[in-house]
């Protein structure tokens, strides 16, 4: 393909081929072959495509259909149970809520949920992820009871809906629904996405191969990184699909053994694989380097959210070499509660971008969808105002220019911490083309409409079409390159 007038990655306008799943010239002005499709771009930008780092895609693509619970879109009480009451009326079966937040509903449990939805099974999840909460239709369906033997909570012996970290126990007895992944991989290969990491930290050996499938059916239009748990530490990579870190999961209330957690990095290091963690807290953070410390960094390694990273641990983690993927849009999505609940000592400390960077850590971009928003460049956006739903600034000093809040995103999958810098002759034809030149694209990255995008050199999205023009695993699979057409077995 050749793509006429385009502004390749911030510079000048030029005629570009795509042959082979790479940039094969660059020039002011190339011949067009016989029968060579040519693409004006009428001077918008084209530039590298984009990867989300962190995300959880069999959740996002079940959010699809479920039920807004929580702010922004619900802000009170009141409006919640409209909400769920509009849901009920419609259909039959199990309800499906996402998104809840206590600054709605302070007395939330199965009482409230029975006042306003009695004949439906219904669960509603915390934004967090910890938490669901069912009504007493669900609890019946799933045959739990006062004096039964399984992980709800109870008060005073009786049931409260809740249940806390148990989505293996619960995916188990919950109806099977299987999830296609096609339209949520449309939707994002429409945003310039070629790149996904799924960071759930349960992903097994029967996920991994779930996700093989789903991409060899031709579903996910993007290369995917699988985190997961010890089990994948023996898996291969797949043509389109590879093995990720060991996630682990942390949580302050409830953290490994130490010697437990250590053991688990380094048999993960030993078989070449890193190690990631969830860390929102500060004893999180010191927890997992601690760990990192006594075990030993591989390159790679990850920590994920670094939410609370004050100045002491920013120089540990910049001392161990490793690295931090963040998610800028969580202040433009949850930052008037963080400033209302969040501890006023860790405020300055929140989601950090600017400091990370200067302190010598590499920082990548992620929305950790479904529990943000699926759109990096709403993330890119909130990456250059630190502006909270009210309008508000946080962390005015971490704001980043346009063009690094961008580059966050492009690293290859598994180098996300090395931005693509040039798109030169030889690079892979991973790109997306814009439908404006960058310096206005700059000024507003969360309005940016994409045009097309390009997985090594195959369109997965154009715009006019609206609807990706390949749906084929097979086509690319030996075309993943991530860097460079030299080495075609990288991921993007």
């Amino acid at each position: 393909m050749l793509i006429r007038n385009a502004e390749l990655h911030f510079g000048a306008r030029v005629d570009v081929r795509i042959a082979n799943g790479c940039i094969a010239a660059i020039a002011a002005r190339l011949a067009a072959g016989d029968s060579e499709p040519t693409l004006d771009a009428g001077g918008a930008a084209l530039l590298p495509a984009v990867r989300d780092h962190h995300l959880h895609l069999r959740a996002l693509a079940a959010a699809q259909s479920s039920i807004v619970c929580g702010p922004p879109q619900i802000a009170d009480a009141d409006a919640l149970a409209a909400r769920l009451r509009a849901a009920a009326a419609d259909g039959n079966g199990w309800l499906r809520g996402i998104g809840f937040h206590e600054s709605v509903c302070a007395d939330f449990d199965r009482r409230w949920l029975d006042r306003h939805v009695a004949t439906r099974p219904l669960r509603v999840q915390h934004r967090s992820g910890r938490l669901w909460v069912f009504n007493s239709v669900a609890l019946a369906a799933l045959g739990i009871t006062d004096g039964g033997d399984d992980p709800f909570e109870r008060v005073g012996g009786r049931l409260s809906g809740r249940l806390y970290d148990a989505d293996d126990w619960l995916r188990a007895r919950l109806p099977k629904s299987p999830q296609s992944l096609a339209a949520l991989s449309r939707q994002l290969a429409s945003r310039g996405v070629v790149g996904l990491t799924d960071t759930t930290h349960t992903n097994g050996l029967d996920a991994f191969d779930a996700f093989v499938a789903a991409h060899a059916r031709g579903e996910c239009l993007q290369a995917l990184m699988v985190m997961g748990n010890g089990e994948l530490d023996v898996v291969a990579d797949q043509p389109g699909v590879f093995r990720g870190a060991h996630k682990f999961h942390l949580h302050e209330h409830e953290l490994p053994a130490f010697d437990t957690l250590c053991a688990a990095i380094e048999r993960s290091h030993v078989h070449g694989r890193t190690a990631a963690f969830h860390c929102v807290t500060r004893t999180e953070l010191v927890y997992a380097l601690s760990a990192l410390e006594s075990v030993g960094v591989r390159a790679g390694d990850r920590i994920e959210h670094a939410a609370v990273a004050p100045p002491e641990l920013a120089t540990m983690m910049a001392r161990l070499g490793v690295i931090a993927v963040t998610q800028p849009n969580f202040i433009a999505e949850r930052g008037d509660a963080y400033l209302r609940d969040v501890d006023a000592g860790d405020l300055p400390w929140l989601y950090r971008l600017r400091g990370l960077r200067a302190a010598g850590i590499p920082v990548v971009g992620s929305t950790d969808a479904p529990f943000g928003t699926a759109d990096v460049w709403a993330s890119m956006q909130a990456a250059v105002e630190r502006r909270t739903p009210s309008g508000a600034t946080l962390g005015d000093d971490e704001r980043l220019t346009p063009e690094h809040a961008f580059s966050i995103y492009t690293g290859a999958l598994q180098a996300p911490h090395q931005p693509v810098t040039a798109l030169e002759v030889g690079s892979a034809a991973d790109l997306c083309l814009l439908d404006r030149p960058w310096s206005r694209a700059r000024s507003a990255l969360g309005d940016v409409q994409v045009q097309m995008t390009w997985r090594a050199g195959h369109v997965i999205w154009h715009a006019a079409a609206s609807a990706p023009v390949f749906n084929s695993a097979v086509q690319c699979k030996n075309s993943w390159a991530g860097r460079s057409c030299a080495d075609p077995s990288q991921p993007p």
